[in-house]
């Protein structure tokens, strides 16, 4: 996989993320919400520091691409996600650390964002397969994922320990790249990205 591509659509911007991506990102990185099932606490300034130090690693490893969310609509930065997991020999990745300002969830942010990636894994990277996790807890999440066509494939029990010590059940989805054809259709073809 290319690990520094520039993802876009008409509502969003995906960019590699750099450290001096700080500034921009941490008005985002202080909101409470965004870490009440997280596996990590982005609000303070050096953990922010160290979360985008350890995802560049992971981009200079080959084993993740990080990026800066900038929403085109709102004309400012919106939070990070990335590739991870990347197993190039099984031609396959996992999309993730996924965070936005709460003030732009449910508009339609995350799923364009979501339209970019899933697009460039399978049409420009042929990926076999795209997978997604989160906590059992997190409905929200779980539901935006089944809204992108993912479908649940199980459980793993005390998989994780978040932040404040709970053990974090996660729930696995993946999208199969002959599923993508029709999800790309049946579900993003009716927005304007």
């Amino acid at each position: 996989m290319d690990l520094y591509p520039v993802l876009e659509n008409k509502r969003v911007l995906l960019r590699p993320l750099q450290p001096d991506d700080v500034e921009a990102l941490l008005p985002v990185a202080i909101q409470p919400a965004l870490w009440t099932v997280g596996t990590v606490d982005l609000m303070e300034r050096t953990a922010l520091e160290k979360y985008i130090q350890q995802a560049i690693e992971e981009r200079e490893r080959g084993e993740g691409i990080p990026f800066v969310i900038i929403d085109k609509q709102e004309k400012r930065v919106a939070g990070s996600t990335r590739f991870t997991a990347v197993v190039r020999a099984h031609k396959r990745a996992e999309i993730g650390y996924t965070w936005i300002d709460t003030a732009l969830q449910g508009t339609g942010l995350n799923k364009a964002m979501k339209y970019a990636m899933l697009q460039h894994a399978f049409e420009t990277e042929s990926l076999n397969r795209v997978e997604l996790k989160t906590d059992e807890l997190n409905r929200q999440s779980r539901n935006a994922i089944l809204s992108i066509g993912a479908k649940q494939e199980g459980i793993f029990r005390h998989h994780m320990i978040v932040t404040g010590g709970r053990l974090r059940n996660s729930v696995y989805f993946s999208i199969l790249k002959e599923e993508w054809p029709e999800i790309r259709e049946r579900i993003f073809a009716k927005y304007d990205f």
